[in-house]
């Protein structure tokens, strides 16, 4: 049943209950020090070029973010390619490092020096939007004689006919008879788009995958810290490659799949060429999925022996996410690719106030307590960063001071006011704009739209210059604070 969940009530501290709070002491991230236990995660706005360059745009959503000085602000997952993929940061080639190092500038500059700016990097295989009928069957369904055979076996009734004429035919049945004749993987590629797995061995691109992935991701490190970034965040979690080793899904043969030892093979070799490249004295963590959330995927108990795996290897912390697979993800329109975050597994990674009666506040801490408590039994030492549902300071203060985990990271809470943790640290958190979990952000990241908060726009005819939308309906950078405390 689903239950329509209020905010709770929220009570804030006064700034001398704030300096007290385990969530504004300092820490270390390996060889990083931070200020405060504070971290906004990576969140894609959907503001670089169309080359993958920073834009004034991605300036501005990173600018405004570093004036609520966070003790961790974690730039967009950027690919490591140097592939086309829309208006997402990219750092696959050196050109790419200029705009970076402007990135670097403008967050140590907007918050005084106070917040250390890490880089999340990633790689993702292809993805094809959902074709009309008529293409899939005439341009893009790989047809033999062999495959002829079979469908002709399988349906007697489309036998003796040349290819022009099964692949006609074929277009004309229903989905129901088509999910019959069709191969899972032939029918997956026609009703939801085609999309290239960790398990296509047969593509020498994907068989290569072991060889090929540590020195791009070495690589991208080595421009990403010429660019000034204070430390890198490995993406291992998601619907993108890295995740896809590490889950029970995971099938290959060759030394990369099957068992857990072998599904962390990867991830661990990714690990140790980006930090031979990068040194013991930078700070270089990961995000992993303590859930995947799907039928056959990885549960908790794999997600803690892989943290300590990637403990014990070296890493400087740990970021635990939660769900959000290819999967489990809704059909999508035809024209539109699959989004992985529409599903069951979706909403477990960005929980909103429909939920269960367990609710949407923290419902993931439970795995990165369950995790960090795996890495400390082996008696590391590795902090934990969990996240998902965050929005108020008690939350997050009894997280800390009950050892759930070492840091708190806020998306969706710091997206509507980027300066929530510091006024809460001022004792001006009655002035907090607080989430309200309706998950709108998500929606436009879905229709790849410039990222925005609703909350922003009950303040639009606020004085001050701000972006607006390409229709003018929409502000792009959260309302500015005056910053009461300091007046």
């Amino acid at each position: 049943m689903v239950i329509r969940h209020e905010l709770p009530e929220a009570n804030w501290p006064s700034a001398e209950e704030a300096a007290q709070a385990l969530l504004f002491q300092p820490m270390q991230l390996g060889p990083l020090a931070i200020r405060r236990r504070s971290w906004v995660p990576a969140m894609v706005p959907w503001r670089a070029t169309e080359d993958g360059f920073v834009s004034a745009a991605n300036l501005d959503w990173y600018g405004r973010f570093a004036r609520g000085k966070p003790g961790v602000l974690v730039v967009e997952a950027t690919g490591i390619r140097d592939i086309p993929s829309g208006p997402l940061l990219r750092i696959g080639h050196n050109r790419f490092i200029p705009g970076l190092a402007q990135l670097v500038d403008r967050v140590r500059e907007e918050s005084s020096g106070e917040t250390k700016l890490l880089i999340q990097v990633l790689d993702f295989l292809r993805i094809r939007r959902r074709p009309k009928k008529a293409d899939y069957f005439s341009r893009f369904m790989a047809l033999d004689k062999e495959r002829m055979a079979e469908i002709s076996d399988r349906r007697p009734d489309l036998a003796n006919q040349d290819e022009a004429g099964l692949r006609a035919a074929l277009s004309q049945l229903s989905d129901a008879e088509l999910e019959e004749v069709l191969s899972p993987r032939e029918f997956e590629s026609y009703s939801r788009g085609y999309r290239e797995t960790i398990n296509d061995l047969d593509l020498p691109e994907v068989a290569e995958l072991p060889r090929t992935l540590p020195k791009l991701f070495a690589d991208a490190a080595e421009r990403a810290k010429q660019a000034g970034f204070d430390g890198i965040e490995l993406h291992y979690a998601h619907a993108y490659t890295m995740a896809s080793f590490l889950s029970r899904l995971n099938r290959r043969d060759d030394g990369y799949g099957g068992s857990r030892a072998a599904r962390i093979r990867l991830p661990l070799e990714v690990y140790q060429a980006v930090r031979s490249r990068v040194g013991k004295d930078y700070c270089l963590g990961c995000r992993i999925l303590g859930d995947e959330v799907i039928a056959g995927g990885s549960r908790i108990d794999d997600a803690c022996f892989y943290g300590s795996e990637l403990a014990a290897a070296g890493m400087d912390f740990i970021s635990v996410s939660k769900g959000g697979k290819f999967e489990d993800a809704k059909q999508p329109k035809v024209g539109e690719a699959v989004y992985p975050y529409t599903g069951p597994s979706g909403l477990e990674c960005m929980p909103t106030v429909r939920s269960d009666e367990l609710g949407p506040f923290g419902r993931n801490v439970a795995l990165a307590t369950r995790i960090r408590s795996s890495i400390r039994a082996l008696g590391l030492t590795t902090p934990v960063v969990t996240a998902g549902g965050i929005g108020s300071f008690e939350l997050a203060e009894s997280i800390l001071q009950e050892e759930k985990a070492d840091l708190v990271a806020a998306a969706r809470q710091s997206l509507a006011d980027p300066d929530w943790f510091l006024k809460a640290e001022l004792g001006c958190g009655d002035q907090v704009r607080r989430c309200i979990y309706t998950n709108y952000c998500e929606g436009l990241d879905q229709k790849h739209k410039t990222v925005s908060c609703q909350l922003w726009d009950r303040d639009f005819a606020a004085p001050g210059k701000f972006l607006l939308s390409a229709d003018g309906k929409r502000r792009l950078t959260a309302p500015e604070w005056p910053n009461k405390a300091e007046d």
